[in-house]
């Protein structure tokens, strides 16, 4: 049997360079191969072993650069090439970032792997904003919703049991089927008033974001052309933005900075306001 090499699976957290872990940067610098999506920064590749080879494989809305079953064979290509080779995800590669079916791939394949997990969006984004996903008497829960379904199909989920008040739902790629997602919340009993906080391209220097409602979600999307990626959190954990939150700031997109830029406000650059 032709000798293989490891691949780790590793996650890149939200963004932030700074909220990669300790074991993912060494293994980053040790790499001989790292195969990247799309979500991963610059600034986390500048982290990697300049002499590796790197394979971009990401996707974004409509375009895939490859098929999910065209990464599989590739990881399987670039074991048997290489000793160590990271790939790379945006968040946990283990929620909403197919690692687990990569896993399967290469168990099949009998090529050895490590999961190496990252901080998932829902907790880097909301933790940028000081926001917690639970809170006593607020939230007793947090549910990870996938807003996008194979094929482009309409979400289908357990609507009634989402439909929770006492639950937190951080919606992962439910920008453009957010329609859906809050009709069907609100058919089944959620409140028009629930709070929510759109936030895009979260803890990046690009990041903005915005405090809405369940009713008004859609037409803030709409008017504020918000794009993926986005992180779209509903829940009443979402009010204590108030209290704990960044000072509220009308949302510009001049609000938007370059890494190296000196922001002349206290949050960092991260403005967002809210409707009523």
């Amino acid at each position: 049997m032709q000798k293989s090499g490891r691949i780790y699976l590793v996650g890149a957290g939200p963004g932030d360079p700074e909220l990669l872990t300790i074991k993912a940067a060494r293994l980053l610098d040790r790499a001989d191969a790292v195969i990247y999506d799309r979500l991963v920064s610059d600034e986390i590749l500048e982290l990697a072993n300049p002499f590796a080879e790197r394979v971009y494989v990401g996707k974004s809305t409509g375009s895939h650069s490859l098929k999910q079953s065209e990464i599989n064979t590739l990881l399987v290509h670039m074991a048997r090439k290489h000793c160590h080779i990271v790939r790379l995800k945006g968040g946990d590669p283990y929620i909403f970032g197919r690692g687990g079916e990569e896993a399967e791939w290469l168990s099949l394949h009998d090529v050895p792997f490590e999961v190496v997990p990252g901080i998932t969006a829902a907790a880097g984004c909301m933790a940028q904003l000081n926001l917690p996903l639970t809170h006593r008497g607020l939230a007793t829960s947090v549910r990870f919703v996938t807003g996008h379904m194979q094929a482009d199909a309409e979400p289908h989920h357990d609507w009634r049991s989402l439909a929770d008040p006492d639950t937190t739902l951080a919606i992962y790629m439910g920008v453009k089927t957010m329609p859906v997602i809050a009709g069907k919340l609100l058919e089944h009993g959620l409140p028009t008033d629930t709070p929510v906080m759109i936030i895009e391209n979260g803890s990046t220097p690009d990041q903005r974001h915005f405090r809405s409602t369940l009713g008004n979600v859609c037409d803030d999307l709409n008017r504020l052309d918000f794009d993926p990626p986005c992180m779209i959190v509903i829940g009443r954990v979402i009010s204590l933005a108030d209290r704990l939150s960044l000072p509220e700031a009308e949302l510009l997109s001049e609000s938007r900075f370059g890494q190296n830029a000196a922001p002349d406000f206290p949050d960092g650059g991260l403005r967002y306001a809210h409707t009523a």
